[in-house]
């Protein structure tokens, strides 16, 4: 097994380790590809995914960014070229259980895709974050369809247009971060926060993620009557009422 993706079973968790940290995560379509299955076979063995960057940064983006390919492939090709990426971010959005990213140093690029298309993304004061696509002559809009249910319009074009980097703080106002705590607190941070998650039963934590990933897409009516259906069918679970002691 490669040493590029680290992973460990910590009971119903599941830690991935993006691993080469000499060159800030930055990753290959092999280790995307391996990531999006680890990301979708992590439910049969887990109730959580914390998913990280070793040493420093978070993930820089992808390695070779702006390489282009011995052949030119036409453009219906270049579709399935591109779906490896692709391909990810549908994992990290439709997995039925939650993704956790602890976000350190850089996320750029890939990395700041990731960021915003985990379930919750906790980071460091001193993290950093950019979309740098088009300097590479990249059209970002792969970076861009992880965003486009979670950062507000002009957050996304200032992003891709400047390719500044901004800091952790104002990553969380445009959505790509659940929160930022210090440096040094990072990693009790996202302990707690999955101690705490844990304390619900499996279905819920599931439950919650089917909601908060389709409800917002639904009109408001059709919304509240989804939460009263899946209100109801959750709590009547016998997962539920064991829990309860019923």
């Amino acid at each position: 097994m490669s040493d590029d993706i680290l992973t460990k079973q910590d009971g119903p968790i599941l830690r991935i380790t993006l691993n080469h940290p000499e060159r800030g995560n930055a990753v290959t379509d092999e280790m995307v590809a391996r990531l999006t299955g680890l990301i979708h076979d992590a439910p049969k063995t887990s109730d959580i995914v914390v998913l990280r960057g070793a040493g420093k940064d978070f993930c820089v983006g992808r390695a070779g960014m702006g390489a282009r390919p011995a052949v030119e492939p036409t453009a219906y090709a270049r579709r399935n070229f591109s779906d490896v990426v692709f391909d990810a971010y549908g994992a990290l959005r439709n997995s039925v259980i939650p993704v956790v990213a602890v976000v350190q140093g850089g996320a750029h690029g890939f990395g700041c895709a990731v960021a915003a298309a985990c379930d919750i993304t906790i980071a460091s004061d001193t993290a950093t974050f950019s979309v740098p696509e088009m300097a590479h002559q990249i059209m970002p809009t792969m970076v861009m369809s992880s965003f486009v249910d979670r950062v507000p319009r002009k957050a996304m074009a200032y992003l891709v247009y400047s390719m500044f980097e901004v800091s952790a703080e104002r990553a969380l106002s445009y959505g790509i971060v659940s929160d930022v705590v210090p440096a040094a607190q990072l990693d009790a941070t996202v302990e707690k926060l999955v101690a705490n998650m844990l304390k619900a039963p499996t279905i819920s934590l599931r439950a919650a993620k089917e909601y908060v990933r389709s409800a917002p897409d639904m009109p408001v009516a059709g919304a509240i009557e989804y939460a009263r259906n899946l209100h109801a069918t959750i709590n009547s679970a016998a997962e539920i009422k064991k829990s309860r002691g019923v």
